[in-house]
Order: C-alpha cells, then sequence, then structure tokens
C-alpha cells in the first residue's frame, strides 16, 4: 500500500524531479509510489521509494541514437514522440496505472500519463498534474520560443493564438486513442486537446522550475504553483564511482578551472561529433575542458581535456569556469544554482525556451545546437560568453536567489496539503 503515487515518463530529466519530490514526502511521513519505466527501477528504489513499472520501458523503443534523432526532429518529432510514449502503449500504460493506484490517496500526473487523469476522475482520485518547464504551461501572455518557429516572437500574441490553436488541432489528431478510452470508460467527452489542455487538474498544477523563470500569468491554469526545481542527480546506483571520483580529482587538482560541457540524458543520443568541436574549442581558447559523454568517448584526449561518462551537476558546475549545456531543465536548474556562466546550446522540445529564459537573467549566450557544429562557432561564441564580466556578474546574483529555492519541498507540502483537502490525514492510507 502508498499514500502518495507519483507517475513519470521520458528520460532522467523527467524521472529525476519525482525522485526529489519522492524522497521529500519520505522526509514527511509519507508512503511513496512513483510509477515510471522499468528502465529506472533501480534509480527509484536507491532513493527509498516504492516502484510501480509503467509502459513503455526505455529499452523497446529502439535505438537509443536512432529514437533521440526522431523525437528531436523539429517537424516530426512531437507526433513520433506522443506516438511512442503515449497512444502505442496507452493500454498497457492505463492497466499498469490502474495497479498503480491502488491504495492512493492523492496522485501526481506527468504531462505525458494522460492515462492517470483518466483513471482519478474514474475513481474519484484526488491528482494534481505538473510540469516540469514554463514550455508546457503555452501561455499566450508569456508566450514560449517554439523550436524552429523562434521568429513568431516578433509578431506578438496574434501569432501566438495561430500556433496555438494549429499545435492543438494537431495534437488533437494524433492523441485520438486516448479519446476513444475515454468513451470505453464512460467519462464525458472533451472537446480540446488532453495533452494541452486536459492535462491539468481542477485541484491545481505543480510547475516544477524556479520562479526566476517565469512569473505567474492569467492564462495559466487554475491554481497553479511555482514550487521550485525539484533537483536530484544521483548516478546509476549500479555502476562504481570510485575510480571516476579519484580521476576527477586529479584532473582538476591538475591546472585551472575548466569549461564544462554537457548535452543531459536526452540530446547527449545527438552528439555525434559535438566533442570534436567541444576538444577544438578548448584547443582554440587555450583552455582546459571536461566532456560529460553519457556514453564511453572512443578517441584520444589532449591534456587539457578529459571526459566522463557522468558527474553529478551538483558536485562538478560550482568547479566550472563556465558550463556549456543542452538547456535541459534539469540541467539548467543546476547550472544557475552554480554560479557559473553558461554558453546555452539548446536542440529542441522546451530547450528553445529554457534557454531563452536564461539569456534574458544574464546568465550567459545562446547558440542554438544545430549551430554547434559550424567550423569555429562554439569557439566564438564561448571566448565571447568568458570575456563578459556581466555574463559572471549576472551568475553569481542568480545562484544567491536559487539556492534557499527548494521546490521538492514546496511540492510535497503542496501534495499534504490536496490530501487534506480531500478528506485523507496526511500520513494515513486510504482503504
Amino acid at each position: 500500500m502508498s499514500g502518495i503515487l507519483l507517475a513519470t515518463l521520458g528520460s532522467l530529466g523527467d524521472l529525476h524531479p519525482y525522485i526529489a519530490v519522492g524522497r521529500a514526502l519520505l522526509a514527511r511521513g509519507q508512503q511513496v509510489r512513483v510509477a515510471t519505466s522499468i528502465d529506472y527501477r533501480a534509480r527509484v528504489e536507491a532513493a527509498g521509494l516504492e516502484f510501480a513499472p509503467l509502459a513503455p520501458s526505455i529499452a523497446e523503443l529502439g535505438d537509443p541514437e536512432q529514437i533521440a534523432r526522431g523525437f528531436f526532429n523539429p517537424w516530426s518529432g512531437p507526433r513520433r514522440l506522443i506516438e511512442a510514449m503515449v497512444t502505442a502503449p496507452l493500454r498497457r500504460a492505463y492497466a499498469d496505472l490502474r495497479v498503480a493506484a491502488e491504495g492512493v490517496a492523492v496522485a501526481v500526473a506527468h504531462p505525458i500519463t494522460p492515462a492517470l487523469p483518466m483513471i482519478a476522475e474514474s475513481r474519484g482520485l484526488a491528482w494534481l498534474s505538473s510540469v516540469l518547464s514554463p514550455y508546457s504551461l503555452f501561455s499566450i501572455a508569456d508566450p514560449p520560443v517554439i523550436p524552429n518557429v523562434e521568429w513568431l516572437q516578433r509578431f506578438g500574441n496574434w501569432s501566438q493564438r495561430l500556433m496555438r490553436n494549429l499545435v492543438r488541432a494537431s495534437v488533437r489528431r494524433w492523441e485520438r486513442p486516448l479519446h476513444t478510452l475515454r468513451a470505453e470508460l464512460g467519462l464525458p467527452a472533451v472537446n480540446g486537446s488532453l495533452l494541452i489542455d486536459g492535462q491539468f487538474s481542477p485541484r491545481g498544477t505543480l510547475a516544477l522550475f524556479d520562479p526566476s523563470l517565469a512569473a505567474p500569468q492569467r492564462d495559466w491554469p487554475a491554481q497553479t504553483l511555482v514550487c521550485g526545481a525539484a533537483l536530484h542527480d544521483a548516478g546509476d546506483p549500479q555502476e562504481a564511482t570510485t575510480a571516476s571520483d579519484e580521476a576527477l580529482e586529479h584532473f582538476l587538482a591538475a591546472g585551472p578551472a575548466p569549461v564544462v560541457f554537457a548535452l543531459g540524458s536526452s540530446a547527449v543520443w545527438l552528439a555525434r561529433d559535438y566533442w570534436k568541436h567541444a576538444i577544438a574549442a578548448c584547443r582554440t581558447l587555450g583552455i582546459r575542458g571536461l566532456l560529460l559523454t553519457g556514453m564511453p568517448l572512443r578517441q584520444q584526449l589532449p591534456s587539457n581535456v578529459a571526459a566522463f561518462e557522468y558527474l553529478p551537476y551538483s558536485r562538478i558546475f560550482p568547479r566550472a569556469a563556465a558550463i556549456v549545456h543542452q538547456a535541459g531543465i534539469g540541467t539548467l536548474s543546476f547550472a544557475l544554482r552554480s554560479g557559473r556562466p553558461q554558453l546555452l546550446t539548446p536542440a529542441g522540445f522546451d530547450q528553445p525556451d529554457n534557454a531563452a529564459r536564461a539569456a534574458r537573467l544574464g546568465v550567459g549566450r545562446v547558440l542554438p545546437f544545430r549551430r554547434a557544429h559550424d567550423d569555429g562557432r562554439l569557439a566564438r561564441e564561448l571566448r565571447a560568453l568568458l570575456a563578459d564580466p556581466e555574463h559572471a556578474r549576472a551568475a553569481v546574483e542568480m545562484a544567491a536567489r536559487s539556492k534557499h529555492v527548494d521546490g521538492a519541498a514546496a511540492a510535497a507540502q503542496r501534495i499534504i496539503a490536496c490530501m487534506s483537502q480531500a478528506g485523507v490525514r496526511p500520513g494515513v492510507i486510504r482503504a
């Protein structure tokens, strides 16, 4: 039996915030179950949380590089992601979540777990929605930067409304299996998109991003709480880290602070020759570099560059001279707390919007990922970043503002409050 269910699907960037929230709930005496892909079982259980399987698995999607390139395609990627992660495994996900939701008092849904709101509606189960970045709120008042149509920002709200209507109509077609399932369950029909408008709970939405990135807007879903980033960056519990720890400390002690290059857990599969350009930029600028590659890097490295498959961001970012990263919301949240200037290289999804918001804070510069492969471009942008003291100053100020933000704690308190509002005493499981 478990008091609270947290359901999430996607990359590690989609898993870690819910582990952080789950641990905050555990610290407050709650019982927590996390429903997610079977691939993450060891990570969930290592955090002290109960695990429940949720289709699809990451492994069944196929070759990671091929899948990433398909999902990050600016035109067909969203449709492919919805089909692979939502509609194709929908019946299995629904069955998994029916089991996972047994005995819980409150559930929290990730944006691509639409079966959970259906189960909650059918059972009268209290639930909260959640988003990880401002992009998912799709505000007209604070319009997001949409991949491949960034120019829309220049044309005002009318263009944003047009794009929002086009996106809603497209997603509505792609998600037809969801509406079919709702009808089979005897739930009322929804005219709009379930994955856009229908993802939000009437009880409230947990916005798991820092308040510095977006202020509440009049067109946000009702009762949206900006909790702040929910941070967790533990490595794979099945992998030993002693050797990498020793190698890291040896490298850091051998010279000036390096520039850290990171691509998160999904964009890293797009890298191909990116690391060669990162190494070349370090050589051109005469600086040291530390590459977080996500997988073995099979090439000879110069003495001024080191590569690691994984290092906790909370450990390495504050020791960097600067951070070059893909602007995934988790990576960005750790970078904002590091006090280091950033070169943001967004590849897709919410990353261009996250990068634009960080740039508006003054902490860094933006170079689209596709441009980072142009000859010399990465080095030129990195040189400009390191030469501008204003980026360094803004980064230090932002770190001071961010260090007291604890999104996991704020989210946990809101979830417990939701239990009380639903007539369940915190810490007590409804039979």
